[in-house]
């Protein structure tokens, strides 16, 4: 993905009852501004503050939600694990915003440590308050992220073939 253009952007807020009115307002400004001058469709969920210049649904079904992270060349997160590896598994470049408890937006802050070990390893790019938000979507485009791939499948055929081999069949009666 080096060099790619980003044509339009999808935001992940997730579905917990926490808010994330700082990544909604900032997008709204950045938007509003003229700043980003990229198509801005939001997931909010719980989130207070409405966006203006961009459009934006709560929830969405799993068609609709599956269908924006496929039209969207960057996905912006919440640092929630599951928004995360869904971003990841559609190998689409994506910027974590993590949730931090001294605003409120959760109870501790492991989704910024969790974002911070995935940007270490090569997977996403992780805001840091103060960070310009606009040089990390610049720095998305020219970035080559490590494609994530799921050892699901491995754990399971290891799981299978542990039970295969000691599978002892009882006679019938």
């Amino acid at each position: 993905m080096n060099g790619m253009i980003i044509s339009s952007i999808f935001v992940v807020l997730g579905t917990q009852k926490f808010q994330l009115n700082r990544l909604i307002k900032l997008l709204d400004e950045l938007v509003g501004d003229g700043r980003l001058e990229i198509p801005v469709v939001a997931q909010i969920g719980h989130s207070n503050y409405v966006p203006k210049n961009y459009s934006y649904h709560r929830f969405s079904d799993k068609a609709e939600f599956a269908k924006h992270l496929s039209d969207a060349d960057l996905i912006i997160t919440h640092g929630g694990v599951n928004s995360i590896m869904t971003a990841l598994s559609y190998n689409k470049s994506t910027i974590v915003y993590p949730r931090l408890a001294k605003y409120g937006e959760h109870v501790d802050n492991h989704q910024q440590e969790f974002a911070k070990s995935l940007e270490k390893n090569g997977y996403v790019l992780c805001y840091d308050e103060g960070d310009d938000f606009e040089k990390l979507v610049e720095k998305c485009k020219i970035t080559t992220f490590k494609r994530y791939i799921s050892c699901t499948g491995n754990i399971t055929k290891i799981v299978n073939d542990y039970l295969d081999s000691t599978y002892v069949p009882t006679e019938e009666k």
